[in-house]
């Protein structure tokens, strides 16, 4: 095996690639990256069992300069090959296998020599055979995914909520996460996907992963499920995930359709009189925030204390505040993400009662993003 190819372009690839490699897996293959080399491109993959990426780069596109002189796979050790092609002089790098497993990195003057393993022992990556491809808008894709992940389990104890649960049904794509104590919900609206049908978990940690690399383009995206892995296909990246296995909640019923008392008001200017409350509230054992909500008098105050250092009280602008008198406990946290979700969009709370759950929503779109957080007990 032996190419020669552009360092900067291909450091780029071997970036997109690392992703997936973890130092940390028991298969100690994975700790490595495969380069399977042909006459027009060569295929870089690296997996850590959950998620495997794949990037392809070809030799037609002028940006890698790519030169192969003779075709061949190998495995080598991910860290330590990227941080040797980082730091190589020259603006092109010579890779060469002669014997064995053993590979010779070239540029300029610089030569180094790394053992390799055989490609053929690398687990095969599974094979995703369906007609059922549905093409996503990377925009869309990246807030959908920006939505909801905030509201996945950190937790062990019930790995399903890990997940990101998307559904596919009449054209409606749903993405659905909670961790009980709170749940994000997008809905969007897909053209020409009649007769495709969705029902999948995807691991928050995978749509993190993805979330970072379809920023770095701009192609639509194109999802294709299979049995227990969902594959997302840009550019020349192959981005597959396993999904978790089980049957996610039914949440639908969660989310209250009645309020007894409302507010509205701007998104952003919340999301910082949060956080100057957090300030002292995270100083105190509970942890929460406390809303006062007086509709007769137009009055919304946001309090939070610590027995050791102080007390914090701020009146709240709001543009309409309708209902009953409320005061309202919540963890600061959950606002605040929830808030940045929202980013400078005027959105609606509704509250039914001191202890139950209450809905965030954009006053623009009532119908395909609601936020629901369970409120904190503090009697």
């Amino acid at each position: 095996m032996k190419f020669t190819i552009n360092r900067s372009a291909f450091i780029s690839q071997l970036n997109n690639v690392l992703r997936a490699i973890s130092s940390k897996t028991t298969i100690p293959i994975l700790t490595g990256l495969k380069m399977v080399v042909d006459q027009n491109q060569i295929v870089l993959t690296g997996s850590n069992s959950d998620i495997t990426i794949e990037s392809v780069l070809s030799a037609s596109d002028d940006s890698y300069g790519l030169q192969v002189d003779e075709p061949g796979s190998i495995v080598l050790p991910a860290r330590f090959f990227s941080e040797i092609v980082k730091k190589l002089p020259d603006k092109q790098v010579t890779i060469e296998v002669t014997t064995g497993f053993q590979a010779e990195i070239t540029s300029g003057t610089a030569k180094f020599q790394i053992n390799g393993q055989d490609a053929e022992n690398f687990p095969h990556l599974p094979e995703v055979e369906t007609d059922k491809t549905v093409t996503l808008a990377n925009d869309m894709l990246k807030e959908v995914i920006r939505q909801t992940v905030i509201a996945v389990s950190k937790q062990e104890s019930r790995p399903i909520l890990a997940g990101v649960h998307v559904t596919l049904h009449d054209g409606l794509l749903t993405a659905v996460a909670t961790d009980s104590h709170r749940l994000a919900q997008r809905k969007v609206q897909l053209d020409g996907v009649d007769g495709v049908d969705y029902d999948v978990i995807i691991p928050g940690k995978s749509m993190d992963e993805l979330s970072g690399m379809i920023s770095d383009v701009k192609d639509d995206v194109q999802m294709q499920v299979t049995e227990n892995q969902v594959l997302f296909i840009f550019g020349n990246t192959h981005f597959y995930s396993r999904l978790l296995e089980g049957n996610y909640p039914e949440t639908s019923q969660l989310i209250p359709d009645t309020a007894d008392t409302t507010i509205e008001l701007d998104a952003g200017s919340f999301l910082q009189s949060i956080e100057r409350a957090s300030l002292l509230s995270h100083e105190s054992r509970n942890d929460v925030v406390k809303l006062t909500i007086k509709p007769e008098d137009n009055l919304v105050r946001i309090s939070g204390d610590s027995p050791d250092i102080g007390m914090v009280e701020e009146e709240v602008t709001t543009s309409a505040v309708d209902g009953n008198d409320l005061e309202i406990s919540f963890n600061p946290n959950y606002m605040k993400d929830a808030l940045r979700s929202f980013g400078q969009s005027t959105i609606k709370i509704s509250f039914t009662s001191p202890l139950r759950p209450f809905t965030l929503v954009p006053t623009e779109d009532t119908e395909n993003f609601v936020h629901l957080i369970t409120p904190v007990r503090t009697f």
